[in-house]
């Protein structure tokens, strides 16, 4: 049950929910500053898909009122050690509710972390949060406005140049397609491109089952050419936002740019089903990501996480980026299949994903 009268810090409890009731997709609902991230069903994905063990918090006052919640995953990770995180292979999760509840909230969760000798507790909050552990600067997302129709956005949301590498794949031929049916397709570009990155791909059971657990927020997308899909996304709704989550595209295709089409036609997409806010996502502040997403006219949005143990120099040192980079490298050589196929097991222990 919410209440909308403060409660002091003291006069509040933490407890834990052994599985989310529906009571707690009704605070979320309410509450400002959630997302998809904060939805009781990730507990079931991240279970079944992973294996990873969901702590739902609630911040109760002496009434038994609602003050605030945060989703945590504990993830057991036989390359790095234990995490906590909210949550984990998403961009949101942190701490929702009442400032002083959120406060609580974090607090404990830096205790639940120190007494199972966690290597790090990482909350993926929106806005800052009242903590002895400060945030950390290393993620930001853009943020578009999004007018009532797609038309107004194109004629003036979009300077001519972006207009012009918009038009550019719709003049090689192609297409956008949308709908539960573009998974293996999605699958197919999303898994090549992570490849290519270096990086080991999240198993396809996992967008499956997020298919079916969440077919009112979940779109997928996929930019085809000649019949092959060589650009794809996938992305969520939650009330008047969206958030391209994943996107991929081909890299034998890049010169003919099916991005541009992709987040284009994602766009309309988003329009048609009510959205007024094109969340871009989290990217590494100057990154060549960070500047593809800029360039749509949004505006920039830090995202002021919080880690603990914080890093000396809120980053990796430079022995563990020198090992990821070499790491890196030797995946972007594998064969794809070969890549494919032990992706998705190792995936699950990358909680940085």
């Amino acid at each position: 049950m919410y209440m909308p009268v403060s409660a002091s810090p003291s006069a509040l409890r933490i407890s834990r929910l052994a599985a989310p009731p529906a009571a707690w997709d009704d605070f979320v609902g309410q509450a400002e500053d959630a997302t998809y991230c904060h939805l009781a069903g990730w507990s079931r994905v991240m279970e079944e898909v992973f294996g990873h063990e969901s702590i739902y918090l609630i911040a109760e006052d002496d009434s038994g009122a609602w003050r605030g919640v945060l989703p945590l995953v504990r993830v057991r990770s036989l390359l790095t050690g234990q995490h906590l995180i909210s949550v984990p292979y998403l961009n949101d999760g942190g701490p929702l509710g009442e400032e002083p509840a959120r406060a609580v909230l974090a607090a404990h969760a830096v205790e639940l972390a120190k007494e199972a000798g966690a290597k790090q507790l990482e909350l993926r909050a929106r806005r800052r949060i009242q903590s002895p552990v400060a945030p950390v600067a290393r993620k930001v997302s853009v943020h578009l406005p999004l007018p009532d129709d797609a038309d107004e956005l194109w004629r003036r949301g979009f300077r001519a140049k972006l207009r012009s590498q918009i038009k550019r794949p719709i003049a090689e031929g192609m297409e956008a397609r949308f709908g539960a049916d573009q998974l293996d397709a999605f699958y197919r570009v999303f898994a090549h491109n992570m490849r290519d990155l270096g990086t080991p791909v999240l198993p396809r059971r996992f967008f499956a089952t997020i298919a079916a657990t969440f077919p009112d927020q979940v779109i997928f997308g996929v930019v085809y050419h000649q019949a092959r899909p060589v650009g794809a996304g996938c992305g969520f709704l939650w009330h008047d936002e969206f958030e391209m989550t994943w996107a991929s595209t081909l890299r034998d295709y890049n010169p003919l740019s099916p991005n541009m089409l992709l987040y284009w036609s994602m766009m309309g997409q988003a329009i048609a089903r009510g959205a007024r806010r094109f969340n871009f996502g989290r990217c590494s502040p100057g990154s060549s990501t960070h500047r593809f997403k800029l360039q749509w006219g949004g505006a920039e949005v830090p995202l002021p996480w919080l880690q603990w143990p914080r890093p000396a120099d809120g980053a990796a040192s430079s022995a563990d980026g020198r090992l990821m980079q070499l790491a890196a490298k030797s995946w972007r050589r594998l064969p794809l299949p070969l890549a494919n196929r032990i992706g998705p097991l190792l995936s699950p222990h990358l909680p940085w994903y």
